[in-house]
């Protein structure tokens, strides 16, 4: 799929692939997930039927809503890193989940420290004009706009980066493969992984 050089699962972090609805993440996260011979899951299908039903009446969640779903969906990350029966070691995972504010990702990262995030970002207007072609069962366009209000871009000192949607799907995989391979970024989610404790948040640049 891209000419990057392999990352070892190894050394991987579970990925979040994160952004408002109709920018691809459930499509980025499983290319992403066959990229790296990861499992993927779609954090929709850990929303609630309540949840489900409130989306598809075109009315936004609030956050009580969707504090229950993101500990769900960090607590799937946590179970896939559990050491198995014969104790060998558990697997990063690739999910896709909105994580659409910096304390929804506190709340996960509260869970599963080691978290990298990857935003798909660009305009609404071009987001838009993708939701006219897509038929989801329950997000319908008019939540785009809750979606936008709500959004708090991935900040400096988190785990992660922006990727322009506007790329081909390809090609933004080829782009987060090229992030996961930066040194930066191993040493950003290593040292957030072993400072949890202490509190202490990295900081580094975030690719645009």
């Amino acid at each position: 799929m891209t000419d990057e050089t392999p990352v070892p699962t190894s050394t991987l972090a579970p990925i979040v692939v994160m952004g408002v609805q109709g920018c691809g993440k459930s499509t980025v996260g499983q290319a992403l997930a066959d990229s790296l011979g990861l499992r993927f899951v779609d954090g929709d299908d850990l929303h609630s039927r309540a949840a489900r039903a409130k989306m598809a009446s075109g009315h936004p969640l609030t956050d009580d809503d969707r504090l229950p779903w993101l500990a769900r969906v960090a607590e799937t990350v946590a179970a896939a890193l559990a050491p198995i029966d014969n104790g060998a070691a558990g697997e990063p995972i690739v999910i896709a989940c909105s994580a659409l504010k910096r304390s929804y990702r506190d709340l996960m990262r509260a869970i599963v420290p080691s978290l990298v995030f990857m935003e798909l970002y660009g305009s609404q207007a071009l987001i838009a004009e993708r939701l006219t072609h897509r038929n989801h069962e329950y997000m319908p366009p008019t939540l785009l706009d809750s979606q936008f209000e709500a959004l708090e871009p991935l900040a400096a000192d988190e785990a992660g980066a922006r990727i322009d949607l506007a790329n081909s799907p390809d090609a933004i995989v080829g782009l987060i493969l090229a992030q996961l391979n930066t040194t930066d970024l191993n040493r950003t989610t290593a040292s957030m992984a072993a400072g949890a404790a202490s509190a202490t948040e990295p900081k580094k640049e975030i690719a645009h």
